[in-house]
């Protein structure tokens, strides 16, 4: 089978998260949030961190600042930049975050 779309229910304040690709080069991780969740922000020193918001919106923090992106929306994160993201509605919201090159 060729999706890799996971069925991932998430409970209120909850984030739950599966690998759908690693290779050498790349990782991508979706994330389904439940109401209230939040992916806490974080830097990659080393690799850029691309958001594709799949279905509802989040909001993206990003070097401090915040947005709101409904799907289908895409945010880069570039390397360096601390970011994160929560969901402020009481659906949920999921993303893929994909991770290039890999940290060595």
């Amino acid at each position: 089978m060729l999706d890799r779309y996971p069925d991932l229910a998430p409970g209120v304040d909850e984030v739950l998260d599966e690998e759908l690709a690693v290779t050498d080069d790349v990782l991508v991780k979706v994330f389904a949030l439940g109401p209230g969740a939040t992916v806490d922000p974080h830097e990659h020193a080393h690799a850029t961190n691309v958001f594709h918001v799949l279905e509802g919106s989040v909001t993206v923090i990003q070097a401090g600042e915040t947005e709101r992106v409904s799907a289908p929306g895409v945010v880069c994160n570039e390397r360096g930049v601390a970011h994160g993201a929560r969901n402020d509605t009481d659906d949920r919201a999921v993303l893929t975050a994909s991770l290039c090159p890999l940290p060595g």
